[in-house]
């Protein structure tokens, strides 16, 4: 077995290396292909292995997102295919007690079910969009989802396992792995008082269905209002530390500058210098009620979208038809919960004949509002800038 994994993830590192070199880079590679993955409708592909796959932007009119339509985000080429029946948690590490080694059926039966509506956003979402170009996965809006969760309190599994006072952070694993022995595992961590948040969930449903394969199958976990770079997926060890996770992933990867960021939801043991983790969603909206050219038809389009943050409420949409001078408050739809998108309308001001552009910006109960530039930063992470659509009046 051990050798197989060695042959496979050398073949496809393989691979990799022939399709960079004939592409002259990885993201030229298929980023403008429409793909299907089993159990998925048609989604933007971005790389085939590792998958990853954008939901188009029309799957945003409804509140929650299609399971089938769910965007896809891999870091590794080697993805589980076991079944439900023989997946098992570990949970283990200085900071507990005793050891754990639970299955599905015993996560089910033993603890509390909790559920939870929150939005899944990779970091990079709309890094296409910056200007200059940045390095990375070129996503559009489409890096994001909004679904129901169902699951189990990590907060309820770590106290089944004797948390101790001594616990500084928590770490997760996956059944995921890279295609060289040599590529950093993907190891993420939570601080103690995220992981013990009661909506941090090991989630084992998505829309009322188990979880389809590409979001995470058997169990992921779920963190609420933090973006989905610790939404472990194919999650099979938990591990309690007394100091912080020194890994690829946490001190070097997904970090942006502090000062230019500031954050509500902190990772002090992760914080170094200048440079900070990325934690919290970005306050943000989108207008989704185009034509299908992209344009909007005053009059005849709908002026809708959504908003999202996170967690702290969205106060207020507003969108604006002279580029920002003045500004229109839409209508707030329906709350499913401070972490799912939320929808707004507008009506359609009376224009004289001609081409516009519509802003949307939001902001949330912190007083955090969407920006009128995105944020340049060397990853391109937390893109929230204003949605800008172009709309026609007609005579």
């Amino acid at each position: 077995m051990a050798l197989e994994l060695t042959r496979r993830r050398t073949m496809l590192g393989l691979l990799s290396a022939a399709l960079w070199s004939a592409t002259g880079s990885a993201i030229a590679f298929a980023r403008d292909a429409v793909a299907l993955l089993p159990g998925k409708m048609a989604l933007r592909r971005l790389t085939h292995r590792p998958p990853n796959y954008e939901t188009p932007l029309e799957y945003f009119r409804s509140t929650l997102t299609p399971n089938e339509a769910f965007f896809v985000r891999y870091h590794h080429a080697v993805i589980p295919s076991g079944s439900a029946e023989d997946h098992r948690l570990e949970i283990g590490g200085s900071a507990v007690e005793r050891s754990l080694s639970l299955s599905l059926p015993e996560l089910r039966r033993d603890f509390a079910v909790a559920e939870v509506v929150a939005v899944c956003q990779c970091s990079g979402n709309r890094r296409g969009l910056f200007e200059p170009p940045v390095a990375g996965l070129q996503w559009g809006h489409g890096a994001m989802g909004n679904a129901r969760w169902r699951g189990v309190r990590l907060a309820d599994v770590l106290a089944r396992a004797g948390l101790k006072n001594t616990a500084l952070e928590i770490a997760f694993d996956a059944a995921d792995a890279p295609p060289l022995d040599a590529t950093p595992d993907f190891i993420k961590s939570l601080p103690i008082a995220k992981a013990l948040h009661p909506d941090t969930l090991i989630a084992f449903e998505m829309n009322g269905a188990p979880l389809p394969e590409p979001n995470g199958f058997p169990v992921r976990l779920v963190v609420p209002g933090w973006t989905a770079t610790y939404w472990i997926k194919h999650l099979n060890k938990i591990t309690a530390l007394e100091s912080p996770e020194k890994n690829f992933w946490m001190s070097t990867a997904y970090r942006m500058p502090r000062s230019i960021f500031p954050l509500v939801s902190r990772f002090p043991s992760q914080e170094s210098g200048e440079r900070a983790p990325v934690t919290e969603i970005a306050v943000n909206s989108l207008i989704t009620s185009m034509e299908a050219d992209g344009a909007l038809v005053a009059g005849r389009s709908e002026l809708r979208g959504i908003a999202w943050d996170s967690g702290l409420g969205i106060d207020r949409v507003e969108v604006s038809f002279d580029q920002g001078l003045t500004w229109r408050r839409c209508e707030l739809g329906e709350n499913l919960g401070p972490y799912s998108f939320r929808p707004w309308r507008a009506d359609w001001p009376a224009l004289p004949p001609g081409q516009y552009e519509v802003w949307a910006r939001a902001a949330n109960r912190a007083g955090q509002v969407q920006v009128e530039k995105p944020i340049p930063n060397p990853s391109g992470y937390q893109h929230n800038a204003f949605h800008r659509v172009p709309v026609r009046v007609s005579a």
